[in-house]
């Protein structure tokens, strides 16, 4: 049979997982229609989905159709999990986006979108709730058209028929225009040409129904069986990490898809860790198996050093999550121990890395990362639920971040006795959004290829943090350009210890010369409000240092006026509830986080922070920085605007701070 790998996304309330039971049942895969109000949802299996009629974590389930064997991989629909669902699309053949005909393109929806387009998933649409009296299918249609792609295609037939529509021959091919003349020419259409096209991302099919009803879900299955094509795999051993949760007995299970050749119980992978066992999951129900092949979905017990995005054997890790956190909270034990609650959250941060827990020793305090206020609720729930652990979380900051706006080689020196590594960095701007990205661009008869390797694994061995309020570094690459080691006394920690000081004393030349910036988080916003209320929008918009969009003038329709644009986080994070109080309960705001731009008050918040860039030992494990910019001059006149050394000037810093040489 045919196997493919599909995952189903949508909006919140969208109605995915109905649409979910509906397919299973239809296919003979669960013997009762399950319901999301009911708490008897096949794939919402854990307690908190069944209270909250919402899914939280991603699930699998499997059906067979005609010659399809369809493994379904069920993902949470609210923006604050986002970064779950990113983690499935790696893995995914096809997607079936769900959109809701009563509500249409929700500002979620949109992401969604991006997303899919981010991974190059083929994509099906599935238009639910077409019962609705309000449901207008060809406004939908227009909608999707308008919005997401021309590629977006009415399929399915009214006698159930998988073929092509007649009247959607011509606008398939004209998103081709190979495909186009060849139509033209001969007035057919190939079904394989059309495969081709969905799974080039060209052509979108759109079927719609009322999967509470099972209405269209027949027609939907249909389209599936006959419209997707099985992948192609490589002969070699290639798995991808998409999931790490722990079952009903606390066994750590790595979720993997494999993308070439097979793994069998009892084989070695990860170093010396043995596969023992394979299991196949079907809802919360498994059956072991003794090996999988190329492109089936298991989960392995016990493995460690394991994460969501690793890629296994011959397949390349998946790119960093676009979905971010963007704020922290600091965890009140309410008299746990604060190192068991550190524990438990290091098992929680497994299991979804984008917690991104954070500890200090000095102020003995925990932090975390959290998308929005239902993922807070969520996780103090699991904490009480699985942990039997009461806490309670300080109010939301927002999350910043730094970067640098011009070039400057950082100098990193490590001399104790019988020790020694000297490195030279070059760190330049990069593009927004781009992260930390490492090079080297030094001579192997200046550093040894062993000593190049150390410096390169330690910058991406720690989270580098910048010297205005501490706050993560991000946007920057830093290469290295030399070094110095001593056959003697040089040992690998001593260039940990180097390239560390390197990025520091780099950074402080620069804030030196305000060269450093804050970043934080913007919000693109959905405000819709009425026409009587246009003017109060706009003027709390400004207020609030956001912007409009210049190409997209304020629509009406119905009597409410439509304004989209971007605002700090930090300005619009509460703004809901002032929405809600003017508009009487009929405006909606949707907000999306749109990436980091410029601090519009980072002089305030620079002085709030009250930074000490000198003091801050946690950058140093087992040691302080030394900013000695002792070694020889490296020209850069090549690089417009380089900083360089300045030597008087790490003197200057070289006296303010201990050291240990």
């Amino acid at each position: 049979m045919k196997r493919i790998v599909a995952g189903i996304i949508a909006h919140v309330d969208a109605g995915k997982t109905t649409l979910s039971e509906a397919l299973l049942y239809r296919a003979g895969a669960v013997r009762q229609l399950g319901r999301v109000d009911n708490g008897d949802a096949f794939l919402d299996s854990d307690d908190l989905e069944k209270q909250r009629g919402i899914t939280i974590f991603s699930h699998q389930a499997s059906l067979q159709h005609g010659d399809l064997d369809l493994t379904l991989l069920d993902t949470p629909g609210h923006v604050d999990f986002a970064s779950q669902t990113e983690q499935v699309f790696s893995v995914l053949d096809y997607a079936i986006l769900v959109v809701s005909a009563t509500d249409g393109i929700q500002g979620y929806t949109r992401t969604l979108w991006r997303l899919l387009a981010h991974y190059h998933v083929p994509t099906f649409i599935f238009v639910n709730k077409m019962d609705a009296p309000t449901a207008d299918r060809d406004g939908v249609l227009a909608q999707l058209q308008d919005v997401f792609s021309t590629g977006c295609i009415a399929f399915g037939n009214a006698d159930g028929s998988p073929t092509v529509p007649a009247d959607a021959a011509e606008d398939i091919a004209m998103q081709d225009d190979a495909v186009l003349e060849q139509y033209l020419d001969s007035g057919e259409l190939n079904d394989d040409t059309v495969r081709q096209m969905i799974q080039q991302r060209k052509v979108f099919p759109c079927y719609f129904g009322a999967a509470l009803k099972l209405d269209g879900v027949d027609s939907f299955l249909a389209g599936l069986d006959h419209w997707t094509q099985a992948t192609e795999y490589a002969d070699d051993f290639g798995a991808k990490v998409f999931k790490i949760s722990h079952d009903d007995k606390g066994e750590r299970l790595t979720w993997l898809r494999l993308t070439g050749g097979q793994l069998a119980n009892k084989d070695v992978i990860l170093g010396e860790q043995k596969v023992n066992q394979l299991r196949v999951y079907n809802g919360t129900k498994f059956t072991i198996r003794q090996s999988v092949t190329a492109g089936e979905v298991c989960a392995i017990p016990n493995l460690t050093d394991t994460h969501a995005g690793q890629g296994l054997g011959n397949a390349a890790d998946a790119p960093k999550p676009e979905s971010q956190p963007v704020l922290t909270y600091t965890l009140d034990p309410q008299g746990h121990d604060i190192h068991d609650c550190l524990r438990i959250l290091r098992e929680l941060e497994d299991e979804d890395p984008q917690l991104h827990v954070a500890w200090s020793s000095h102020l003995q305090e925990i932090r975390v990362q959290i998308m929005g206020a239902v993922q807070l609720e969520i996780l103090q729930q699991i904490l009480h639920d699985r942990f039997q652990l009461d806490v309670g979380f300080g109010e939301g900051s927002i999350l910043y971040k730094e970067t640098i706006s011009q070039p400057v080689e950082g100098v990193g020196h490590f001399e104790p006795l019988r020790h020694y590594a000297e490195v030279h960095l070059l760190m330049q701007p990069a593009p927004r959004g781009s992260g930390l990205t490492f090079d080297a661009d030094c001579s192997l008869e200046i550093l040894g290829k062993n000593w190049q390797h150390q410096v390169l694994s330690n910058l991406g061995a720690k989270e580098h943090l910048g010297v205005l309020t501490g706050a993560p570094l991000t946007d920057v690459k830093m290469t290295l350009v030399t070094g110095r080691a001593s056959i003697v006394h040089s040992v690998g920690g001593d260039f940990r210890e180097a390239t560390w000081r390197a990025v520091r004393q780099g950074l402080m030349m620069l804030q030196r010369q305000n060269a450093c910036q804050l970043l934080e988080p913007w919000y693109r916003f959905r405000l819709e409000v009425g026409q009587d209320q246009v003017g109060r929008a706009m003027n709390d918009i400004q207020r609030m240092n956001g912007s409009f969009d210049a190409s997209a003038e304020p629509t009406t329709a119905s009597g409410m006026t439509t304004l989209t644009g971007t605002a700090p986080v930090s300005e619009m994070q509460d703004y809901s509830q002032e929405v809600q109080a003017y508009t009487h309960g009929q405006g909606q705001l949707e907000c999306l986080v749109d990436g980091y731009r410029l601090c519009h008050n980072a002089e305030e918040v620079v002085a709030a922070a009250d930074y000490d860039p000198v003091g801050d030992l946690d950058n140093t494990p087992g040691s302080v920085f030394c900013a000695h910019g002792a070694g020889y001059p490296v020209q850069w006149d090549d690089v417009p605007g380089m900083a360089h050394v300045d030597y008087a000037y790490t003197a200057e810093v070289l006296a303010t701070l201990e050291t240990d040489n």
